[in-house]
């Protein structure tokens, strides 16, 4: 399938501003079956300067700095890119002890991973919820990592958000709902207590339905030798596959952000956007 997605984003200010050095992450990462075509990135206000440059964590990153004062800033990110179906599960884990949680990486490779390996503490029911979904799955890590998502997406309502940072994983639990950020972080700390290495994952979510209504999404990926990184979705309770597209993964959710930086002023903002996505062949 071949898609365009055009997302715009605009800051409007009650009076004008000093924009800071901004970190824009529009721009969808390739992978072994997403090839990005073409990509462009427009702002209402010309930069004084802007660096296309790889992050820490090889995701693309348009770094961009300004002059004089501003009311509104307005970014409009289009991507045609090719998506290849495949099987999320053509692979074989290896060392084989994987197979199996509790696990341990081996090192180097556990070096490599700390940031993506060690939790913040999350409260013993959260914990608890875990341990029965492993129970129940003998502990067998595939299986449990699709039934984990699959019980997310059962027993949380989702619900759509489109400000603010993601709720501390013990709040979601507590509420039993939450943002699809709010979930894929609530799922990334019960993996880590486990031991299992994950990453948050920003990106767009194409669903055949009629009238779409698309916003940005996230989702978690899992670090498994012999697999690499694998997708899991508890907003959907699905695994990722050819119509999840990644914009930006990190160990941390700050880094994942389509507009980062700050402002001299101060005004009040007002955030506002539209994401369409189009299929041009299938």
């Amino acid at each position: 399938m071949r898609f365009k997605i055009i997302h715009e984003t605009e800051y409007e200010f009650s009076e004008a501003v000093f924009l800071e050095p901004h970190y824009l992450r529009f721009k969808p990462k390739n992978t072994p079956h997403i090839e990005l075509e073409s990509h462009s990135l427009k702002l209402s206000i010309q930069p004084a300067g802007i660096s296309e440059q790889m992050d820490a964590e090889n995701n693309y990153v348009h770094f961009s700095w300004f002059e004089g004062m501003h009311k509104k800033i307005h970014i409009q990110s289009e991507a045609i890119l090719k998506s290849t179906p495949y099987n999320p599960f053509n692979f074989l884990i290896y060392p084989l002890g994987l197979n199996t949680i509790p696990f341990l990486y081996e090192e180097p490779l556990l070096k490599l991973l700390q940031n993506y390996i060690t939790p913040l503490q999350i409260n013993a029911a959260l914990v608890a919820y875990g341990n029965e979904i492993l129970a129940a799955t003998n502990k067998a890590t595939i299986p449990f990592l699709t039934e984990l998502t699959k019980r997310i997406h059962t027993d949380f309502i989702v619900e759509s958000r489109e400000e603010g940072i993601p709720f501390k994983a013990d709040e979601t639990f507590d509420f039993k709902n939450g943002s699809c950020r709010d979930l894929v972080w609530m799922q990334m700390q019960l993996l880590r207590t486990l031991g299992i290495a994950s990453r948050f994952v920003s990106g767009y979510y194409y669903v055949d339905v009629e009238s779409p209504q698309y916003e940005l999404h996230a989702w978690i990926e899992v670090y498994l030798p012999g697999a690499g990184w694998i997708g899991f979705d508890p907003s959907n309770g699905i695994v990722t596959a050819h119509t999840h597209i990644a914009v930006a993964s990190s160990s941390h959710y700050i880094h994942t952000m389509p507009v980062s930086g700050t402002v001299r002023g101060k005004a009040t903002s007002k955030l506002s956007t539209t994401l369409v996505i189009e299929v041009l062949d299938s």
